[in-house]
């Protein structure tokens, strides 16, 4: 069975920080291993999806599922350098917010 939801409804956690000064990295963690293991199925969380949200090139995006931790990070180069002149988020801390928002297919 596939559906679609939204992330903010199977996650419960949604956090974006700086992995440097140069990149940032987010954090997914999901409420339960159904969960985790559909949304893994269902392909959503893909390179392409976070370098269009986020205006960077695909070879600048990693996307690692964590089983253990029922998780996925996703770590990416900044499209400017934290505290350059026009960046706007020093430590990062509010890039999660475009993935709020995100319908997630869920199969299996």
């Amino acid at each position: 069975m596939a559906e679609k939801m939204l992330l903010r409804e199977l996650a419960l956690v949604i956090r974006s920080k700086n992995a440097g000064p140069y990149q940032w990295t987010f954090d997914i963690i999901f409420k339960d291993d159904n969960i985790f293991e559909r949304v893994l199925r269902g392909g959503s969380l893909t390179r392409e999806l976070f370098a269009l949200l986020y205006g960077v090139p695909v070879d600048n995006v990693a996307v690692l599922p964590y089983p253990p931790a029922r998780a996925v990070k996703i770590t990416m180069v900044r499209p400017r350098p934290s505290g350059s002149p026009g960046e706007t988020d020093v430590y990062g801390a509010q890039q999660h917010g475009p993935l709020l928002d995100l319908e997630i297919l869920l199969t299996g």
